[in-house]
């Protein structure tokens, strides 16, 4: 008999670092000797995150259209098309970062319709300290109660959490955060990691071994809510081709893009939730990024080349209009692009505030995997 195919899912608020994360664990069980699959998740096409991963040399399938829990049967079919494909015996799952009740209506449907053929390990959510200091503070800066809402739910229906970018946490910023889950999640282990270093995986590795009743925290969510905080956010999803007359820094197009970004969103006083771009050109690529209004700009994968020419990507959640993400996006790339004596050519934009989610499964009642 085949053994189960192993699931992980890592969640997390949008920008909280789940790419990274993901990478980093796929990177790790390779060199265990695991075969791998990844299945990422957007409510539109056109991700940056496929084409980091895929980059990076790792096997990659797309739910592109709508959420894991309202597309269930697209992402079976991807990870059955993995398997045909490379025959992974882990499959790494990024959901949708403005989703949630993800036990109810992906984990439960997976053990209740598939028990046979997954075995599902604890799920994790990932904190992102710049929004979690204010969400779980009840500040009035950043995201309405709406949308903070989500992000606390994510939290509730966790097995465990991890604390992100504690490279760039002092001691007593940690302390106040830990405080802050145990108050908001009293019975759920914290775990305080670095996706970009990898410091605290270890404890993430022997979390996810784990063997129990995991998967079982069914959320009481009030989808009107649920659905209105979605609705906040504008979503946006560009690809472009841009070229030059001269060479030009293939990073400093990317990092002045998403700088730019960051100054006229503050003028409009709409909070980032996430903002990534990809620039690819043969064998060179990379990617800048805003995870929130505070943060700076960063260069999380720099390419180090020049060039004439670019495929570039821009993923943008941003707390706005749909129409004035579309206006600031495309000032921002035109003002870069002159910058560096380019110019660009948008080859295809979608932008949309979220529909109410409609899953295709959801239990109301846990069944344990023992």
């Amino acid at each position: 008999m085949t053994a189960p195919l192993r699931f992980i899912m890592i969640g997390g608020f949008l920008g909280a670092g789940k790419t990274t994360t993901i990478g980093r664990l796929a990177a790790t069980y390779q060199q265990q000797g695991h075969k791998v699959g990844i299945v990422v998740n957007d409510q539109a096409s056109d991700l940056v995150d496929t084409q980091s991963l895929r980059r990076q040399g790792f096997e990659v399938g797309e739910v592109a259209g709508a959420c894991f829990c309202c597309n269930f049967n697209e992402l079976t079919d991807t990870v059955a098309a993995l398997e045909e494909q490379n025959h992974p015996d882990i499959v790494l799952a990024e959901p949708v970062g403005s989703c949630t009740d993800l036990v109810a209506t992906v984990i439960q449907p997976l053990l209740r319709l598939c028990g046979e053929q997954f075995s599902v390990s604890p799920y994790g959510v990932i904190l992102k300290p710049s929004h979690g200091r204010r969400i779980l503070t009840d500040s009035e800066q950043g995201f309405s109660p709406k949308a903070a809402y989500i992000f606390k739910k994510q939290l509730e229906e966790a097995d465990f959490v991890m604390i992100n970018r504690i490279d760039e946490l002092e001691a007593d910023e940690r302390e106040c955060l830990q405080q802050l889950l145990t108050r908001q999640v009293p019975e759920t282990p914290v775990l305080s990691v670095s996706a970009k270093t990898g410091e605290g995986f270890d404890a993430v590795l022997k979390m996810l071994d784990q063997q129990g009743p995991f998967g079982q925290k069914i959320l009481d969510l009030d989808y009107d809510l649920y659905a209105e905080g979605e609705a906040e956010l504008g979503w946006l999803n560009s690809s472009l081709r841009v070229t030059g007359g001269a060479p030009f820094s293939l990073d400093g197009l990317l990092l002045g893009i998403v700088s730019r970004l960051k100054e006229t969103l503050a003028r409009e006083n709409a909070e980032t939730a996430h903002l990534k771009v990809i620039g690819l050109w043969e064998g060179f690529y990379g990617v800048a990024n805003l995870i929130s209004g505070e943060s700076p700009p960063e260069l999380s994968l720099a390419a180090g080349c020049k060039t004439t020419s670019a495929d570039v990507i821009l993923n943008a959640r941003v707390a706005s209009s749909p129409e004035l993400l579309i206006e600031l996006v495309e000032q921002a790339v035109e003002e870069t692009c002159r910058s560096v004596g380019a110019s660009a050519e948008f080859v295809r934009t979608q932008s949309f505030r979220p529909s109410r989610p409609l899953p295709t499964h959801r239990f109301d009642t846990a069944l344990s995997e023992q």
